[in-house]
């Protein structure tokens, strides 16, 4: 059974959208991971005027969750500044399969709160990941 996010997930995904560096788009979106260890980690887009050299929102929460040493996603919690729920794009689906299963919950958010969750599972059914490379005996 998927449950909703710990209030903290929705309040630091709002501060990341407050932190966005969205010029160009005029699009805020914030991201939330919550590692394995139950650590939150958060990602703001950040646009290039080089389009497509920009980062989203769930790649930058990444590289946070990444670089703090985790390498384990049970949580994801996506937000954008629009009326509108937003999902990952298609890169940022498969840079999640990367460290997510597929009964990792998903939380789709507007600036109201949580509009949706699902699975990854259910977001990106029969993905590529790691186990797909994995050395058999």
């Amino acid at each position: 059974m998927v449950t909703g996010p710990a209030p903290e997930m929705f309040n630091l995904a709002k501060l990341m959208v407050s932190r966005s560096y969205s010029p160009y788009s005029h699009y805020a979106t914030g991201a939330v991971l919550r590692g394995g260890n139950g650590e939150l980690y958060g990602g703001c887009n950040v646009e290039n005027a080089a389009y497509p050299q920009g980062a989203c929102a769930e790649a930058s929460a990444i590289s946070v969750m990444v670089a703090a040493g985790e390498t384990r996603i049970t949580e994801i919690l996506v937000l954008g500044s629009g009326p509108e729920i937003i999902t990952p794009c298609g890169g940022c689906r498969q840079r999640l399969r990367e460290f997510a299963a597929d009964d990792t919950p998903v939380h789709l958010c507007d600036p109201s709160g949580v509009r949706r969750t699902m699975t990854f599972g259910e977001l990106y059914p029969l993905s590529f990941g790691p186990a797909h490379l994995a050395t058999k005996a």
